[in-house]
């Protein structure tokens, strides 16, 4: 059988990305998983973060976090990531 056909990955799986995160119980670990979830949204891998995080795209929590980072990302005139930022805090 052609190697086309055959799926060398479980069905729904995703590859696993390092977010290089802190441990839950620090204290920088909110902030760290604000921008896991930015940057990961820059490459389309939304879903593969919010895994990782333990958090959804949006979550209340997270927010004083994105809006700081958004501040970083005006000044950087970066904007694709102050187009993600905007888009999370709403």
């Amino acid at each position: 059988m052609s190697r086309a056909f055959l799926r060398d990955d479980a069905e729904g799986e995703m590859p696993r990305r390092n977010y290089a995160l802190p441990e839950r119980d620090d204290p920088g670990y909110d902030a760290a998983c604000a921008r896991a979830l930015l940057e990961a949204a820059r490459v389309n891998e939304t879903q593969l973060a919010e895994r990782a995080t333990g958090y959804y795209w949006g979550e209340p929590r997270l927010k004083p976090y994105v809006a700081e980072i958004l501040v970083e990302a005006e000044r950087a005139r970066d904007d694709r990531l102050e187009q993600l930022a905007r888009r999370f805090l709403k």
